[in-house]
């Protein structure tokens, strides 16, 4: 039988450990995925390993970013899991003196091998968020907001404008691709 309070605590550090790309510590952001990993979220989706070289470019441009991780909640099947956990994703650009504060979920599947626990897949959904002022009033392109759902709207923005475009719709609270994505994660903890 597994140790679940093991368990428990290698994926909350996992969870935790997002940290790392706060800090631009990247060899221990790659050890919190397996290899073949993938991330879809607003401006990224593909391999982890990408997603971290192209995160690693995203800390040299005016575009700071910061988040803060609550406590997971996690389902599991024998080796794998599906965890669920809060957090808030606080962006700036000091270049465009705008920032962004946005509640999303991440959405993991994770699981164990050779006794190790990784993500294998990271989605998020986005709860709401807003603008932040830090330097001042600035004008915002309504427009441009006008192309993302009201939830993630301020953070594509700061991320277009900072040059990481947001190429598709991504789930929302209660949306018809949050449902779709838990099923999917469901069907795949159940295999």
């Amino acid at each position: 039988m597994n140790n679940k309070v093991e368990d428990r605590l290698q994926i909350s550090d996992l969870m935790t450990g997002w940290i790392h790309r706060d800090l631009g510590e990247w060899d221990a952001m790659r050890s919190l995925f397996h290899a073949d990993a993938t991330i879809e979220i607003t401006w990224f989706e593909g391999l982890a390993s990408d997603f971290i070289d192209a995160s690693a470019r995203m800390g040299e441009s005016d575009l700071k970013t910061k988040h803060m991780i609550g406590a997971p909640v996690i389902a599991f099947n024998g080796d794998k899991a599906i965890v669920e956990t809060n957090a808030m994703i606080i962006g700036e650009n000091i270049e465009l003196n705008l920032g962004c504060c946005v509640h999303n979920r991440f959405y993991d599947r994770v699981e164990k091998r050779n006794g190790s626990w990784k993500i294998t897949h990271r989605q998020s959904v986005y709860d709401m968020g807003s603008f932040s002022f830090p330097l001042g009033l600035v004008d915002i392109d309504m427009a441009v907001c006008q192309k993302y759902p009201r939830e993630y709207a301020a953070l594509a923005y700061v991320l277009e404008k900072s040059g990481f475009p947001v190429n598709r719709v991504f789930a929302t609270r209660g949306s018809e691709l949050e449902r779709k994505m838990k099923a999917e994660g469901l069907a795949w903890l159940a295999q």
